[in-house]
């Protein structure tokens, strides 16, 4: 199926940027929602920019109207402020968005989880993500991509001093990642939007999730 709308939350980010990328250059989309914050350094016109501060989401609800929507937002504690902040930006505006999106038609859902997502974790990072995860399935989707990377390799725009170090551990060790410890080999942002936007514009129905391991072995493919 073509001449379909997608809708990107985090656009601007690591990870969204290189997905908007794929949207705009998919020939599956013939338009392209993008919620952000910020105008967006790309311009296309098969873009539909939304500028917000997420303070309103309910007041979006007329626009936040596409055949999929990819999930790529997220910050971290520290530039958060605060866990209460972390979790506003990381648990309840997507499953808002995501909810807003269901209500108007929306039949798929991609997100980009993290490696350890669990809800029952000691650690908050992963806990929030993990509950989300679990808030998204409970919202019945036709199809929910979740994807799972371990460290983003890429250039990000902000500096972010301890997943600067992960990186370069990541590429430099990069060696050390084979067959068991694959799961954690550090994730290239432009292999993952490749992947999330490909498995996207199939046929996948119901519920999968797509651990680290999955996206390299993908790739190969």
């Amino acid at each position: 199926m073509k001449n379909k709308t997608a809708l990107i939350l985090g656009a601007t980010g690591l990870v969204g940027e290189q997905c908007l990328k794929e949207l705009l250059a998919s020939r599956v989309y013939t338009k392209v929602i993008v919620v952000v914050r910020r105008k967006p350094g790309i311009q296309n016109p098969k873009m539909d920019t939304i500028i917000t501060d997420f303070k309103d989401v309910e007041s979006l609800k007329a626009r936040i109207k596409a055949d999929d929507v990819y999930c790529a937002m997220g910050t971290t504690i520290g530039k958060a402020g605060s866990q209460v902040a972390f979790k506003r930006v990381d648990f309840e505006i997507p499953l808002k968005i995501a909810e807003l999106a269901l209500w108007n038609g929306t039949s798929k859902f991609i997100l980009v989880s993290s490696l350890g997502a669990d809800a029952s974790s000691s650690v908050f990072y992963s806990k929030v993500k993990g509950e989300l995860e679990n808030a998204l399935k409970k919202l019945k989707y036709d199809s929910l991509l979740i994807f799972r990377p371990s460290i983003l390799l890429g250039d990000r725009k902000e500096k972010r001093t301890g997943e600067a170090i992960g990186r370069l551990l990541a590429e430099k060790l990069s060696f050390i990642f084979a067959g068991p410890l694959k799961m954690y080999k550090g994730t290239p942002v432009d292999m993952l939007a490749q992947q999330m936007v490909k498995l996207a514009t199939g046929t996948s129905k119901g519920v999968r999730i797509i651990e680290n391991k999955e996206i390299f072995e993908l790739a190969e493919k």
